[in-house]
């Protein structure tokens, strides 16, 4: 196999606003904690070359992946199947979704952004050198909590280093390490792991690349001349242990929780071993989702409740629940014109899944819950990475649980404040079955 990789900072200036934790907060940021970077990994085995960016970025949309892909295949070739856009999801990153009430998308970053992004792909496809890869799992724990079916742990508890929660077993325990070796010795490494990376506030104004972005920065610093990358795993139900707290015991906790996952993955790096496969491969295609069919009147009446608030003479913009309602109403009247128009409410979304030798990458649009990653590599003998947040944003793809439990989050909410209509409870099946076939005709070994 052959092996290159580029990276690019992607830090924006001081002042545009953050992208999450609530609706319009105008987090505008004020310092920056730690740069943001765009790390690309090119692999190829002769016949097939792909390439995987993972940005310190809490998403991107389908315009901005399809510009990079267009740049970069004008610039080496490289078919539009073979490069993914991944994010690590850090919440102290800038918006980079226009229209947004999670952070209002800086239009200059965000049209200088693919320019960016293509450049570290391309830097990764001329340095493609021989190399060999190697694997290591190693344990991960400590880190986070399932904030749908646990508690989030106090500050004081979350920082010994002996903290667990209570159900580890709902939570990811373990992380993939992966490391690229040439003439000279180590070249890049990647790690995965499933949790939000998220460490701060609503209040947090400072930008950095949560734990995760932070953690690989002191690798690659510790092996001086290599990339790193963060693959983000199904950490759509998981926080980091360390969430919502002030602003400075979240600057403190940040360095505490990266030292603890850097510190779990650096024998990985140590321990990895040669795989025995040199097959490089890539596949893209698209999968059903089905939407749930919510009725007209339903929304109608979700919407009045909405601008009840919003329309109220004693109505503040400083009032938390009258930005919700407006962020409700907004998208509510959305889909209302949708209906109106006889457009379709199912998703027809893009999937795409890589091979690396034994190990087999599979990422979807989606936060995607944690049990996803555990139904799909159960059905294998050999490694399945599941990624979550490739190439676009869709919100969250819920656990069927999820559409029992009045008002949910990911599964009642956040569709809403997307934008979109709400998906069916059938969006487990249907993903994991899409996935997992699509790793078998990459090459997984069936279990």
């Amino acid at each position: 196999m052959q092996f290159g990789f580029g990276k690019v900072d992607i830090t924006p200036r001081v002042g545009v606003e953050l992208y999450g934790y609530g609706p319009y907060l105008c987090r505008h940021s004020v310092a920056v904690r730690e740069q943001l970077y765009a790390r690309a990994l090119a692999a190829s085995d002769g016949e097939s070359t792909f390439v995987l960016v993972s940005c310190d970025l809490c998403t991107v949309q389908m315009h901005t992946t399809e510009e990079v892909r267009a740049r970069v295949q004008e610039a080496t070739g490289l078919p539009p199947d073979n490069l993914c856009v991944h994010c690590i999801h850090t919440h102290s990153g800038p918006a980079t979704k226009l229209g947004s009430g999670w952070g209002v998308g800086d239009v200059p970053y965000i049209e200088t952004l693919p320019v960016r992004l293509a450049t570290a792909c391309v830097q990764a496809l001329e340095d493609l050198k021989p190399g060999r890869l190697s694997h290591a799992v190693v344990p991960c724990e400590g880190l986070g909590y399932n904030r749908e079916d646990d508690v989030r742990p106090e500050l004081a508890d979350a920082l010994r280093e002996d903290w667990r929660p209570t159900k580890p077993e709902i939570t990811d325990t373990e992380a993939h390490v992966l490391r690229f070796d040439g003439e000279d010795g180590l070249r890049g490494f990647a790690s995965y792991f499933s949790c939000h990376p998220v460490v701060g506030p609503q209040t947090s104004r400072y930008i950095h690349s949560d734990y995760a972005g932070v953690a690989t920065n002191w690798l690659e610093r510790e092996h001086p001349g290599s990339v790193g990358l963060f693959l983000q795993g199904c950490e759509g139900n998981i926080n980091s242990c360390v969430v919502h707290h002030s602003e400075q015991e979240s600057l403190l906790a940040l360095d505490v929780v990266a030292a603890r996952y850097a510190r779990q993955v650096r024998p990985g790096l140590a321990e990895a071993k040669p795989v025995g496969d040199t097959t490089v491969a890539a596949l893209r295609r698209r999968c059903h989702i089905s939407c749930a069919s919510v009725p007209e009147e339903e929304l109608r009446a979700m919407l009045a409740e909405r601008e009840a608030i919003i329309k109220d003479p004693s109505a503040s913009d400083a009032d938390y629940n009258v930005r919700m309602a407006t962020v409700y109403a907004r998208a509510l009247r959305l889909e209302l014109q949708r209906r109106a128009t006889g457009q379709s409410a199912d998703e027809t979304v893009e999937i795409q899944g890589f091979r690396l030798g034994d190990l087999v990458l599979v990422a979807a649009p989606f936060e995607i819950m944690h049990r996803y990653k555990r139904r799909i590599q159960a059905a294998f003998s050999t490694p399945v990475l599941v990624l979550s947040l490739a190439n676009h944003s869709l919100g969250y793809a819920p656990e069927r649980e999820s559409f029992e439990k009045e008002d949910n989050y990911a599964a009642k909410i956040v569709p809403y404040l997307l934008g979109e209509p709400p998906f069916a409870p059938t969006i487990e099946n249907e993903l994991v079955e899409a996935l997992t076939h699509l790793a078998s005709d990459l090459g997984a070994v069936q279990a």
